[in-house]
């Protein structure tokens, strides 16, 4: 089977890991893949070299008009099966594309509950007739969008992303390294958080909690990996609230399983997503997990973790105290569990196989039967 899988961008993101890995997987299978990107560096690529990597080499709207036809070409040189589309600009322009590109079948993948703008949903609603289905990551974000009337009942299904289980899983030696590098001692704690440093993310959340936290937890350190347009805003909101001593920025990096295996607690202070990708990786690693109750991360935690209600610092800085302060067999006993969650639902192998039932499934079925199809 040939895939065309088109993304907005290639960033530093969740959809993006998602889809690298997705990629690596088909092609493991024997299945052919491209990968075209709308804009940006390809920061986020995928293992195997044998995947094409292809700029449209959007900059600006002006050249959304080129782009059109450098993937309407791509398509036809190409002969995809299927053309998979994730995130919303790539969505909308593989949509409007099949104006005039023939395409077997087009799969259009939304990753979040909020889309940033009344005017993308509206842009769903207007081209939904031209996908042949759309996806979303949890039950939540399929919900949120059929109330926003971006898709209708029926013509969105729930996929859950998928993660390796192999990459991220607890090494013993990851651990005492990297806690060596961050200068982690006996006795101290680490709390990780790992995503963009942008508003989605609500970073100042967290710090209000860590600076609650402080007052009866001295002997923790927390080290938040990302980069993103809030940095200078979120290092001065640090020294205002007096934890310098407390918080770490680490910028971009490639080794998170390491980091989250030297992790004591996994923390995501989100005020939105679509699934919780990083709250996955991190219960994969066995790592304790204290994260907000929006869009799919309660699907994701169930009962392997604490979950606290967005923009609640108060309710955050409780739920890490309590995970910090768990005994030793408690600890070890949630970190099976969230693994065998993770292990049990939110497999790679798992999600592969599913995408690959919806590449092939037939396209006169209707949606919710498809739907229970996928789910089985």
């Amino acid at each position: 089977m040939k895939v065309l899988m088109v993304i907005t961008g290639l960033g530093m993101g969740g959809a993006e890991k998602v889809v690298t890995s997705l990629a690596d997987q088909l092609v493991e299978k024997g299945h052919e893949v491209i990968i075209a990107y709308m804009t940006g560096e390809a920061l986020v690529t995928p293992k195997n070299s044998s995947i094409n990597l292809i700029s449209l080499e959007v900059n600006s709207a002006k050249d959304l008009y080129s782009a059109y036809f450098k993937l309407r070409k791509l398509i036809n040189k190409f002969k995809p099966d299927a053309v998979h589309s994730h995130l919303v600009h790539a969505n909308i322009l593989c949509r409007t594309l099949r104006l005039t590109t023939a395409m077997p079948r087009l799969i259009s993948s939304a990753h979040n509950t909020d889309e940033e703008g009344w005017t993308r949903f509206l842009a769903y609603r207007l081209t939904d007739k031209l996908t042949d289905i759309s996806t979303n990551v949890s039950d939540e974000a399929v919900d949120a969008f059929i109330e926003q009337k971006a898709v209708r009942p029926g013509r969105m299904l729930t996929l859950h992303n998928g993660i390796s289980t192999t990459e991220f899983v607890f090494s013993e030696k990851a651990r005492s390294e990297i806690r060596a590098e961050l200068g982690i001692v006996d006795g101290q704690q680490l709390i990780l958080a790992v995503g963009r440093l942008s508003e989605q993310k609500d970073y100042p959340n967290l710090l209000s909690a860590i600076s609650i936290l402080s007052e009866s937890q001295q002997n923790i350190k927390v080290a938040i990996a990302g980069q993103g347009p809030l940095l200078n805003e979120l290092e001065e909101r640090v020294n205002t609230l007096g934890i310098e001593d407390k918080i770490c920025f680490l910028g971009v990096r490639e080794d998170i399983p390491r980091l989250m295996s030297a992790a004591d607690v996994f923390v995501l202070s989100s005020a939105w997503e679509g699934f919780g990708l990083v709250v996955a990786e991190a219960m994969a690693c066995e790592r304790i997990v204290v994260a907000t109750d929006c869009g799919g991360v309660k699907e994701v935690v169930g009962d392997a973790g604490f979950l606290v209600p967005p923009k609640d610092s108060v309710a955050l800085a409780t739920a890490l105290q309590q995970a910090l302060t768990v005994s030793s067999d408690e600890r070890l006993q949630l970190g099976k569990k969230a693994r065998h969650r993770v292990l049990q639902h939110y497999s790679l192998d798992m999600a592969t196989d599913k995408w690959l039932r919806l590449y092939s499934a037939p396209i006169g079925k209707l949606a919710t039967s498809l739907n229970n199809d996928i789910k089985a």
